[in-house]
């Protein structure tokens, strides 16, 4: 199915629907819910998904999982999805979170083919083969670390949205410290209590973050240093390769349709 709004399919009788969905520009899908599970997969582009607990940057030829009855935002730049809806009794092994994801190549080459099955595809036979197997490998999918999580202080998450959505690396923790009249060492304790990462963690993380659809839409890797506070390129793809384990080239965009 391609552009064919959930709620019209919603109650057929599958286990899976695919349905693939070209988005404009920046595009943004106000908070709402599924009954269903969701594989949120960006074919071209990059999307960030917010939560009341964080958001999960997606970036191109990776996906995020939603758990059903999840409230979430999406943000998108540039995209393609292809999403698949998931009765939950079909994934009994759905996280209760969400979950950025690594996609396997048998599996984009899955989903692109699951788009144009029927969407009451025969129970046996060809599609129902494809959609056995595609369930199966969304079950090996490799965890990603692209979560950025929110703190509960409502001081403090203002501080921490307003900070991802332009990062600098070198922001120093005392004009936080200042901004909610506390010490540092306070700072430094909330942060941890409520993210579970240090303020230097998390600080970096969101740079990392916020660099993906930076990358995506093909800026050069120097200017994405720049923006983010670094000295040189060179010290930018040191610590976006330590924390994701891959440099940014891994992480362009290359246009798969």
């Amino acid at each position: 199915m391609r552009n064919v709004p959930l709620d019209e399919v919603d109650a057929l009788p599958r286990a899976v629907l695919a349905i693939s969905t070209d988005y404009p520009p920046d595009h943004f899908l106000p908070p709402h819910r599924h009954r269903r599970a969701q594989f949120l997969y960006g074919a071209t582009g990059a999307m960030r998904v917010g939560t009341a607990d964080g958001t999960w940057t997606v970036p191109t030829r990776r996906a995020v999982l939603i758990p059903p009855e999840t409230d979430h935002s999406v943000v998108m730049m540039n995209v393609t999805t292809r999403s698949l809806y998931l009765e939950p009794s079909a994934v009994p092994w759905f996280p209760r979170r969400c979950q950025t994801v690594d996609v396997s190549p048998l599996l984009r080459e899955l989903l692109r083919e699951a788009v144009d099955v029927a969407p009451e595809y025969p129970r046996r036979g060809r599609d129902a083969t494809l959609i056995s197997l595609l369930l199966h490998e969304l079950s090996r999918c490799v965890p990603l670390l692209l979560e950025l999580p929110w703190p509960r202080h409502e001081g403090l998450r203002a501080l921490c949205q307003s900070f991802s959505d332009a990062p600098d690396v070198h922001d120093p923790p005392a004009r936080w410290a200042a901004e909610l009249h506390v010490s540092e060492r306070t700072l430094h304790r909330l942060f941890r209590a409520e993210t579970g990462l240090s303020f230097a963690r998390w600080r970096e993380r969101a740079c990392v973050l916020r660099a993906l659809p930076l990358l995506a839409a093909d800026l050069p890797v120097a200017e994405v240093a720049v923006t983010l506070g670094y000295e040189s390129p060179a010290a930018f793809t040191t610590m976006f390769s330590r924390l994701l384990g891959a440099p940014p080239s891994a992480y362009r965009d290359p246009a798969d349709q």
